[in-house]
């Protein structure tokens, strides 16, 4: 007989330092050969494993040639993944079977009945149809997150309604807990910051001003840029990132643990004992912060321009007093208030929605953010235009 093709793997050394060798499982082989008659012989060797398997597979699809018949006399050991492997050869050859085991029989059986047709990968959609489907797709599935966010405003205002009626209920400890997670553990990193960014103003600002000879409005720049914009939206976007992701993270932990289930178990109302501090908390604290933000970036800008104008530090801020109008301040302290609502309202709904595993955690964080930060911009967008009408621009 004429052997076509023979697969080996060298057998692998042991080690020198083992006193004890196991008999090792040999690895999945095979030989293709014709007999006297011409018929074409598949012959299937060694154990037919998930994990020895892979040597072989790549080998028996490259089989060009008929298969008339499957040998399976040689095979020591099949699971499912080799069962497949011998029912497909059947199947696109219409080989006959031979030397099979009982084992072998019942699941290339099993395999047999429950194989299907489906491709292994679906049809990719081009580009052009898929980008608008799923625009399309969104769009109509946030109708559904809208309702879900009326939903939940209504609930956490029927709750403050009950803490209203009810001041027993509230839980000042949490609030309090609340605002030195928000407030005073944030005040470091938004510091930073806002000096940095107010540096990054200052200089950027006196660079183009000195084209005009007008450098001195540096401190007008610095001053309006920090109280009205920057110092509020710089520090909403770090409490989103910072306070709001971890809102939607520890609530969803809670509700894959089921603690929020059990706290209504037992008569604890989870808007009442999670999101209402939350809320409060980032109520209260983003108008300091957002002010504590601005005088860090005008100190930032003091600061360069000491170096870069030679504007003497303490005249730097005493020219603010001068050139900063109040209705900037108060500008920056309105809009506090409600873009920490906003932040702390995404963290804790989103937070809220998760379940099945811990994976929805991460992406329910994520949106969280991303909603926060988004909403953030466009209101602070639209608070642009309002004041303007009102002539405070």
């Amino acid at each position: 007989m004429a052997e076509a093709g023979c697969h080996s793997p060298p057998p692998l050394p042991s080690p020198p330092f083992s006193r004890m060798t196991r008999p090792m499982r040999p690895l999945a082989d095979f030989t293709l050969e014709q007999d006297a008659a011409g018929t074409s012989i598949l012959s299937l060797r060694g154990a037919y494993l998930v994990s020895t398997v892979g040597t072989v597979d790549a080998a028996l699809r490259a089989i060009d040639g008929p298969v008339q018949r499957l040998d399976l006399s040689q095979v020591s050991a099949i699971d499912t993944v080799g069962a497949w492997i011998a029912w497909r050869i059947i199947r696109d050859s219409g080989a006959a079977v031979t030397g099979q085991s009982e084992e072998a029989h019942r699941l290339i059986e099993s395999v047999s009945a429950s194989s299907g047709t489906a491709l292994i990968a679906p049809p990719q959609v081009p580009v052009l149809e898929r980008v608008p489907a799923r625009v399309g797709e969104a769009m109509y599935n946030s109708r559904a997150g809208l309702i879900g966010l009326l939903g939940f405003l209504g609930a956490m205002l029927i709750s403050f309604g009950d803490l209203i009626r009810h001041p027993s209920r509230f839980r000042g400890k949490a609030l309090v807990h609340q605002i030195e997670l928000v407030g005073v553990n944030s005040l470091g990193i938004i510091g930073l910051m806002s000096f940095l960014v107010g540096i990054v103003i200052a200089q950027q600002g006196a660079v183009q001003l000195q084209q005009f000879g007008a450098e001195m409005l540096t401190v007008n720049l610095t001053g309006r840029i920090a109280m009205r914009e920057l110092g509020v939206l710089m520090t909403a976007i770090m409490v989103a990132g910072r306070s709001g992701s971890a809102f939607a993270a520890q609530i969803g932990t809670m509700k894959l643990t089921e603690e929020v289930d059990a706290m209504r178990t037992i008569g604890v109302s989870p808007m009442e004992a999670l999101v209402v501090p939350r809320v409060v908390a980032a109520f209260l604290m983003m108008p300091l912060l957002g002010f504590y933000a601005a005088l860090m970036a005008i100190c930032g800008g003091a600061f360069v321009s000491a170096f870069t104008l030679g504007i003497p530090f303490l005249t730097f801020l005493s020219r603010i007093q001068e050139v900063v109008p109040i209705h900037d301040l108060w500008v920056g302290l309105v809009k506090g208030p409600v873009f920490g609502f906003i932040v702390a309202i995404a963290g804790c709904y989103q937070g809220m929605l998760v379940q099945g595993n811990a994976e929805e955690v991460g992406l329910r964080t994520t949106q969280a953010v991303v909603q926060a930060i988004f909403a953030v911009i466009v209101l602070d967008a639209f608070f642009a235009v309002f004041f303007t009408e009102l002539g405070w621009g």
